[in-house]
């Protein structure tokens, strides 16, 4: 039987439980979420619990990612932007650790789901709205009215419009397809070794070259779940900078 690829992306239920018409099951996905938050507070609790003049390897990468997030942040912020720090942490190193946690055989990709990242989206979101109105008050809607002739104005208003709105989907989606892109990759080359492997004779020898291209591509998934969790945290940084400094937008 063929391997099918996108049958490592399927959500399995493993307590089944349905409240009316809805179905809440414990699935594959929630368990993995779950071992990703864990990772990521066993790692920086037991990276930091020596705290040493000298830092260990674990407290050194703790101490990387914290000042890595803090920089992006004063970067694209300003320093008005670390009281945020908490929250764009917690996102950089949840994303960070799912990206990873996926590349580990067996494992499920949480960030390989459309309705995770956009629920992470949606949270990012609605975060700059609630600190725009928060901040701005109903200042906040002057965001999608750009310096432009007041002619111009009843087309390029709802222009912004969109453009905030499509936010949701694009920075779900740019998560979202490079995590399957790149997991469904793998799967096919592995068809492939599995296909030549089982074939035997010269077939045989041949299934080398697929699994070079594993290795190819399992070191640039490697990079590339650096650069999406870098990337959402970036773009979380700059919308929140657009609530902060409502007038410097434009």
């Amino acid at each position: 039987m063929a391997m099918n690829p996108m049958e490592q992306f399927e959500v399995r239920p493993i307590v089944p439980l349905h409240i009316g018409p809805y179905d809440v099951s414990f699935t594959n996905q929630s368990l993995f979420m779950c071992i990703v938050v864990a990772a990521v507070t066993l790692f920086l609790t037991f990276a930091m619990s020596g705290r040493r003049l000298v830092p260990s390897r674990t407290q050194s990468m703790a101490e990387l990612s914290y000042e890595f997030v803090a920089g992006m942040i004063r970067s694209t912020a300003g320093d008005k932007g670390l009281v945020f720090f908490p929250f764009v942490f917690a996102i950089f190193m949840f994303v960070l650790f799912s990206n990873f946690l996926g590349l580990i055989p067996g494992a499920f990709t949480v960030t390989s789901q459309i309705i995770v990242t956009f629920a992470l989206t949606a949270l990012v979101m609605l975060t700059v709205v609630v600190v725009g109105f928060a901040k701005h008050g109903f200042k906040f809607l002057m965001l999608f009215v750009p310096k432009a002739p007041w002619y111009l104005l009843p087309l390029l208003v709802p222009i912004e419009v969109i453009s905030f709105l499509t936010r949701l989907v694009s920075l779900s989606v740019r998560l979202f397809a490079n995590m399957l892109a790149g997991h469904t990759m793998l799967a096919v080359f592995a068809s492939f070794v599995v296909a030549l492997g089982a074939a035997g004779g010269i077939l045989s020898a041949l299934s080398i070259t697929p699994m070079f291209m594993i290795i190819f591509i399992v070191t640039l998934e490697l990079l590339v779940a650096f650069l999406q969790a870098y990337v959402f945290s970036v773009l979380t940084c700059i919308y929140l900078n657009e609530a902060l400094h409502l007038h410097e937008h434009h």
